[in-house]
Order: C-alpha cells, then sequence, then structure tokens
C-alpha cells in the first residue's frame, strides 16, 4: 500500500477500535444511576443519594474506569472501584475473590454484578469500605439525587 492508504488504515481500525470499546462503557447520568440502583435493589430511595454520591467520587459515574495501582499494588475496578485485592480476580490463582467474579466484567456498561459486589462489600463495612464516600459524603448527600423526582 501506498504510504497514505496504510496512514488512513491505522486510523480506520484506530477508529473502529474505539467504537467499539466504547460500546462496552457507559457514563451514567446521576438521576439515571439513582433509578439503576433502586431498580436493582442495591439501595431504598432512602439512602440512593449516598450511593450516588459514592460513585462521583470513586468514577465519575463511569463504568469503565480502572483505578491504581494502589499501594500494595492492587486496582480498583468499574463504577464503584472495587478493589482485585479482596473482592474481584484478575487471574485464577486469586488470594482473595469474595464476589466471585472477573474483574474485568466491573468494567461493561452491565452493572448487575458491580451491584452484586458493591452489595457484599456494603454488608460488611458499609460505606467506609469506600474513601470516596469517607472523603466527601458524609453527611446531607440530597444533593446529588436533586431534581430527580424520587
Amino acid at each position: 500500500p501506498q504510504p497514505e492508504e496504510s496512514t488512513m488504515l491505522k486510523l480506520a481500525v484506530v477508529l473502529v477500535l474505539g467504537l467499539v470499546c466504547a460500546a462496552h462503557a457507559k457514563t451514567f447520568g446521576r438521576c439515571e444511576l439513582a433509578r439503576k440502583l433502586i431498580e436493582l435493589g442495591l439501595t431504598s430511595r432512602n439512602q440512593v443519594s449516598d450511593w450516588v454520591c459514592l460513585v462521583e467520587h470513586e468514577s465519575s459515574y463511569r463504568t469503565h474506569v480502572k483505578g491504581g495501582p494502589n499501594w500494595n499494588g492492587s486496582y480498583d475496578w468499574g463504577l464503584f472501584q472495587i478493589n482485585d485485592y479482596y473482592w474481584c480476580h484478575v487471574s485464577t490463582n486469586a488470594a482473595h475473590n469474595d464476589c466471585g467474579i472477573n474483574c474485568s466484567n466491573l468494567l461493561d456498561n452491565s452493572i448487575e454484578d458491580d451491584v452484586r459486589c458493591a452489595k457484599i462489600i456494603y454488608n460488611r463495612h458499609g460505606f467506609n469500605a469506600w474513601y470516596g464516600w469517607i472523603n466527601n459524603c458524609q453527611g446531607d448527600t440530597s444533593s446529588f439525587i436533586s431534581g430527580c423526582g424520587l
């Protein structure tokens, strides 16, 4: 191929890969997320603002975020930034995998598995399992669902 054709082909491949990746990721709106978390049974209307605040400060409402590395070499995955040291696995011989899930499953736009895992974490540790909540969401979080009609 000519140099121009080669450049155009590379650009086309990059664009297609970008579209494929974007199709598996989602950025929620705060009201949309609040409704979805209630629908999936993670929380009640009384506590949904805490969850929306937590997600804003952990992942900015984005499902495809991978954070880290943390001080211990672990990474945080998905909407709730679920840590791979205890909660999910990245290999078959993980030390812990208390949610019974592959971490990469936490990066897609289907949040049912994320919610199941977040519920397990919350039932053990409450909101104190998330620094995003500890540092930003203690107190009145009602503004996070203001105007959502919940």
